[in-house]
């Protein structure tokens, strides 16, 4: 299993690290600020994301098709 380039050992290494130097209730706490933090990144992106394909969306509807534009049709290659 590899998360970030990372290998389970490593992983286990740092999470051991990190409870020695933080302790259990601290550890308990940082993670639950994390989760909150990659909660609120994860909204926003889906927020933004919404906005643009919503913005998007207008534009096209909006612009009226232009006199002298066709529809490209795809020849058949032959071979």
């Amino acid at each position: 299993m590899e998360f970030f380039g990372m290998g389970t050992m490593e992983i286990l290494l740092i999470l051991a690290v990190a409870l020695i130097v933080f302790g259990p209730g601290r550890i308990v706490e940082i993670s639950r600020t994390l989760g909150k933090i990659a909660r609120a990144l994860k909204k926003t992106s889906f927020d933004l994301t919404a906005a643009v394909t919503k913005e998007l969306e207008s534009e096209q509807k909006e612009q009226p098709p232009q006199q002298g534009e066709k529809k490209q049709q795809s020849k058949p290659q032959g071979g």
